[in-house]
């Protein structure tokens, strides 16, 4: 990425601008490291043994690029609806409109699992809340620091990010002390199970891709939270360029280790960090384990009901969405669209309360690949809003190096991806039936669209 000296200024006029760069650039990390690293990693490694680190390489040289080309787009135009609103200079209001539905629906979902994943995890460690009061509890809290305003949400999400990066960091450091043989009293595993590194060939590496892929979803906030950042320009393009590579470091760092001391068929692949320091000899490191995820959880949950409120605030102010939820309180927070955002979170919990340990399993296959079609939109619109810059002369605050051949490198890995996916029968099911909600959203958007064309044309 290169940055030039002129700074864009944030385009989304009602919200505040003071999210400091160190905040945007803990922001994307923390919304990146969370149960996906912390509990989904075992799941990659039964998959594919240590050749799951060809799939963490690929997944992580995708996430790369389109970081990349979100950079350039949201230091070009920093606002709040970030790809959604790319899509729609690129593709017209209808491919606008569905990317940005589609992010919505999801975070929506996500919160709620989120807050009964933290809540159930906590009460494993400490069962004397149920599990639906903990759940109410995280989302009244994570719904008042929301309302409190941006850069109270920023610091917060900092502090959190950085106890998760702590978390790591130490894990790494035991980690390596382990496979080197540093520990008094502990036998060293080394390095034999490279020895076997694929044992279930090209097979295993691409049914263990598309677990891995989902783990970087969450990244693509930092362009969200561009317009409303100080100095969009230099801020993005700063986070952008740490985000990535601290990203790769603690996933392929964090997987080395376990893939090294795990072998596939471990029991301490359920849970692979506490498995990792329980033969470590750390005293109490499933505990430990547990309550750094219930922090990652709750961090996510934090960033995507911040995501949430500031996309569906975008849709409204491009009548896109009611006009109500465009609208901020004193402290340029969108209060009508942080609470329509959390509403099913709240939903969720009473549903808890009446189908106990049932919720979250039914939330978690609603979720499905959602982020690989806004990856692939943003790539496609950088692709076309690039080539439109280039020729009318447009200068750009920060330019995406080696185009248009790494974005189509994006787009290939993209499709390599889908492939896979349409070829394991469960995630082929999860495919079409994102692809069925992008048809139903689309539907709604080019009504929505041809019935304020048809009203504007009754006014003149």
């Amino acid at each position: 990425m290169t940055t030039k000296s002129m700074a864009a200024p944030a385009q989304t006029s009602g919200l505040g601008h003071s999210l400091k760069p160190r905040q945007l650039t803990m922001m994307g990390l923390g919304s990146a490291i969370g149960a996906g690293l912390f509990l989904g990693s075992g799941a990659g490694v039964q998959a594919a043994g240590p050749a799951v680190l060809v799939s963490y390489l690929v997944a992580g040289t995708l996430i790369i690029l389109v970081m990349w080309a979100l950079g350039e787009m949201a230091a070009a135009n920093p606002n709040s609806g970030a790809f959604s609103v790319y899509a729609e200079k690129a593709l017209g209001k209808t491919a606008g409109g569905t990317v940005g539905w589609l992010w919505w629906l999801q975070l929506v979902v996500v919160i709620a699992a989120e807050a009964l994943g933290a809540a159930g995890l906590l009460f494993s460690v400490w069962p004397v809340v149920p599990v639906w009061i903990l759940a109410l509890v995280f989302m009244v809290a994570f719904t008042g620091i929301n309302l409190v305003g941006v850069r109270n949400f920023g610091e917060f999400e900092f502090w959190f990010a950085i106890l998760k990066v702590a978390a790591i960091v130490i894990f790494l450091l035991i980690g390596a002390a382990l496979l080197f043989g540093w520990l008094p009293n502990v036998t060293s595993p080394g390095f034999s199970a490279f020895g076997t590194f694929a044992p279930h060939g090209m097979s295993g590496i691409a049914n263990a891709l598309f677990v891995v892929i989902f783990a970087f979803g969450g990244t693509e906030i930092v362009s969200v939270a561009a317009a409303e950042t100080e100095n969009p320009a230099h801020s993005v393009g700063k986070a952008i360029r740490t985000v990535v590579w601290r990203i790769l470091v603690f996933y392929i760092g964090s997987v080395f280790v376990i893939a090294a001391v795990l072998p596939m068929g471990s029991a301490g692949l359920k849970s692979p960090f506490a498995g990792v320091l329980d033969l470590a000899g750390i005293p109490g490191a499933g505990t430990a384990i547990t309550l750094v995820a219930v922090v990652a959880l709750l961090s996510a949950l934090n960033a995507n009901l911040y995501g949430a409120s500031r996309m569906i605030f975008s849709l409204s102010e491009r009548g896109e969405a009611p006009r109500m939820l465009s609208a901020v309180n004193s402290n340029k927070v969108p209060v009508a669209a942080v609470g329509i955002s959390v509403a099913f979170g709240f939903i969720a919990t009473v549903l808890e309360l009446i189908f106990p340990e049932h919720v979250l399993p039914a939330l978690l296959n609603l979720v499905g690949s959602t982020c690989l079609m806004v990856w692939g939109t943003a790539l496609v619109s950088q692709f076309i809003l690039r080539r439109r810059a280039d020729r009318d002369g447009t200068e750009l605050p920060l330019r995406m190096k080696g185009f248009p051949f790494l974005t189509i490198l994006g787009l290939a890995l993209l499709v390599l991806i889908l492939a896979v996916g349409f070829a394991n029968p469960e995630s082929a099911a999860q495919l079409l039936g994102t692809l069925a909600l992008i048809l139903v959203i689309a539907a709604g958007c080019f009504f929505n669209a041809r019935a304020k064309i048809g009203k504007t044309q009754e006014v003149r």
